[in-house]
């Protein structure tokens, strides 16, 4: 199988908010690129609810025209079996496999992404101790990414066979997929780059130097490093720089931050700011710039979209040799990658520490990681003085960043990709042994039948073996028109989806009571396999308000 059916909630694929991270941009990008570009004939989705299977089916329409759609709902997920895979839009495939568990390990595949690995850290280690099996992956978005995945895992993993004695430490594949772009919507008409580079002020031999993504000191790119290297390649060149920072503030007090620093770090930059929210912004902009640079310091970034799409755009790239920037733009070819220095490991337990008490926030820790990186300024400052004075190089390179834009980051390049890896688990699947086989009892023993759990509690437990019989003057109209009142009252709504609602099924229950009863056992047999659970619930709730009874008295447990 090379189909997966695709876990959907509006908070991995939507753009359309005002917290926009790459994430977002990054899984709407995705999808889209899915519908268009993987040849299926159907698509499957795994949803909580109707509200949001009708936007996946709207998106599909609106991108796929004509084709099946299938839905999964999240409360039947052994149906996914029928698909063979679950794509995950982050990487926290451990839940979903303890819910697998809980049925069949081997009736379908988990497949998960990376975004951002810096947050949470302990998701990654889950990974380890979750019941993650060899048909399982987790698609690392870069080498980077890969290898800080790995720098969590490695470690825990020898920690668990020192406490615990395990002589394997499963992990999942970690297969390296980049993200991709429509290459196609990065193609302007010269007329537009003239609109919008009037509109802005932007003269025909001025420079517009582009940056993309939210505009955030502590958890993206530290803009005054940038600033600084502008300033210098301004003085040097005498040429007439635009920074256009198309993207958006968490707040005001950010934004003053940007726009002071701006005025005090490149005075002879003329600094534009633009809302990079809007569609026709983060479109459009594209079209305006003649080099684009992202100076990215953060560790919370992981492979960086904005620089492909940039080269989709054919503009030669400045940025930062961090993470996987340095799988995107090759340098002196598609642009230039400036040097970035860390202190070595060992030298921030401290962060790690203030982090895991709660004494610092996650924008706190990114926040210190960020000042104790450092970009090069002057490597910086060379290459927009480079690029600004020498027309012929930005044509060069930003037609060689298009041409590998297509090639290697186009979705028609990437979802081929995701199929082979599905089509690879499911080979796997086919042969691997089982790792870690459930045994009797609960599939998560950490999230228990509460009824196994707590079966101390009770006088008695609903034995097959158990006679019932309806209480006393109790009719079988009588049983019914009680249920349907119980079930009816607000106080009882918790137990409408637990049970067999008025039906055929449970009338069948009810008739097989009269005196002297009935076997629980053989009242199950009554009704098809699938609805004995809700049958047997029915039966403890009727007794609950004493419309069936036990024949023979239960008594009180001893202590």
């Amino acid at each position: 199988m090379s189909n997966a059916a695709i876990y959907f909630h509006p908070e991995g694929y939507e753009t359309a908010r005002t917290d926009l991270k790459g994430r977002h941009v990054a899984g709407e990008s995705f999808l889209i690129g899915f519908f268009r570009h993987s040849g299926l004939d159907r698509f499957a989705c795994h949803v909580d609810g109707p509200p949001l299977a009708r936007l996946f089916m709207d998106l599909a329409d609106r991108h796929a025209p004509g084709r099946k759609v299938e839905l999964y709902l999240t409360g039947e997920p052994s149906r996914l079996a029928n698909v063979g895979c679950l794509f995950l839009p982050g990487p926290g495939i451990d839940q979903f496999a303890w819910r697998r568990r809980s049925r069949d390990q081997r009736a379908y595949s988990l497949c998960g992404i990376t975004h951002t690995t810096s947050e949470s850290p302990q998701t990654l280690g889950a990974l380890a101790t979750a019941p993650i099996q060899p048909w399982d992956a987790v698609i690392c978005t870069s080498w980077a990414a890969r290898s800080s995945v790995e720098a969590v895992l490695q470690p825990y993993a020898e920690y668990l066979r020192d406490r615990l004695g395990a002589a394997e430490v499963p992990m999942p594949n970690l297969p390296v997929i980049p993200l991709g772009v429509d290459t196609d919507a990065f193609r302007f008409d010269p007329s537009v780059r003239a609109a919008e580079r009037a509109a802005l002020g932007i003269g025909e031999e001025d420079v517009a130097v582009l940056f993309v993504g939210r505009l955030s000191f502590h958890a993206k790119a530290h803009p005054i490093p940038m600033y600084q290297a502008l300033e210098r390649a301004a003085q040097r060149t005498g040429k007439r720089l635009h920074l256009i920072q198309a993207g958006w503030f968490g707040n005001d007090s950010i934004a003053a931050a940007f726009i002071e620093g701006a005025r005090r770090y490149c005075p002879s930059v003329n600094a534009i700011f633009l809302d990079g929210r809007k569609p026709d912004v983060r479109t459009r902009i594209w079209a305006v710039a003649d080099l684009f640079t992202s100076l990215v310091d953060n560790v919370q970034e992981t492979f960086g979209i904005t620089p492909v799409e940039a080269m989709a755009a054919g503009l030669p790239c400045v940025v930062t040799d961090w993470n996987g920037y340095r799988e995107t733009v090759r340098h002196g070819v598609d642009g230039f990658r400036v040097p970035t220095v860390l202190p070595p490991p060992g030298f921030a337990p401290d962060l790690a520490d203030r982090y895991d008490a709660g004494l610092d926030s996650y924008d706190h820790f990114i926040a210190r990681a960020s000042q104790i990186t450092a970009v090069d300024v002057e490597a910086a400052a060379q290459a927009y003085a480079l690029l600004a004075v020498d027309p012929g190089l930005r044509r060069r390179m930003g037609e060689a960043g298009r041409a590998r834009a297509a090639a290697v980051f186009d979705w028609k390049a990437i979802i081929p990709q995701y199929l082979d890896v599905w089509r690879q688990l499911a080979d796997i699947r086919r042969h691997a042994q089982e790792r870690a086989p459930r045994r009797d009892g609960d599939g998560n023993p950490l999230r228990p039948d509460p009824l196994r759990m707590f079966q101390a509690y009770p006088s008695r437990t609903l034995e097959p073996g158990m006679r019932l019989v309806r209480a006393p003057g109790v009719t079988r109209a009588a049983a019914m028109e009680a249920l349907a009142t119980l079930l009816g009252d607000p106080m009882n709504s918790p137990a409408r989806s637990l049970l067999l609602s008025p039906t055929a099924d449970i009338a069948l229950a009810i008739d097989a009571l009269d005196p002297p009863g009935c076997r629980v056992a053989d009242l199950a047999g009554l009704v098809p396999t699938e609805r004995q659970i809700l049958l047997v619930r029915s039966l403890v709730h009727l007794m609950k308000y004493d419309i069936v009874r036990p024949v023979e008295p239960l008594g009180a447990r001893e202590a």
